[in-house]
């Protein structure tokens, strides 16, 4: 009966092997969660670069083509302006050519009378 009872309780008690089991057990469980947090620590900061230099990208895209339209319209205005300019130079030339042709005809014919 003694015998029997040793063997029962050399049976229940923790073997070596079940210890080193446990113990490999919870490191791979550490070592998959260690992993895990890495990846999505490192997924969440790629992200976030990701969404910075896009961000970024943006922005000196819509700066670069507001600066580019506002250059066209100073231009346009500038060509307007120059064209204008010309307009009215060539306007009132024409007009005092006309203005001393006629002073110059009517006082021929005043002195040719």
């Amino acid at each position: 009966m003694t015998s029997r009872n040793r063997f029962t309780a050399s049976r229940r008690a923790p073997t070596m092997q079940g210890t080193v089991l446990v113990v490999v057990v919870v490191v791979v469980v550490v070592v998959v969660v260690v992993v895990v947090v890495v990846v999505v620590v490192v997924v969440v900061v790629v992200v976030v670069v990701v969404v910075v230099v896009v961000v970024v990208v943006v922005l000196v895209v819509v700066v670069v083509v507001a600066v580019v339209v506002v250059l066209v319209v100073v231009v346009v205005v500038l060509v307007v302006v120059v064209v204008v300019v010309v307009v009215v130079v060539v306007v009132v030339v024409v007009a005092v050519v006309v203005v001393v042709a006629v002073v110059v005809v009517v006082a021929v014919v005043m002195i040719t009378k």
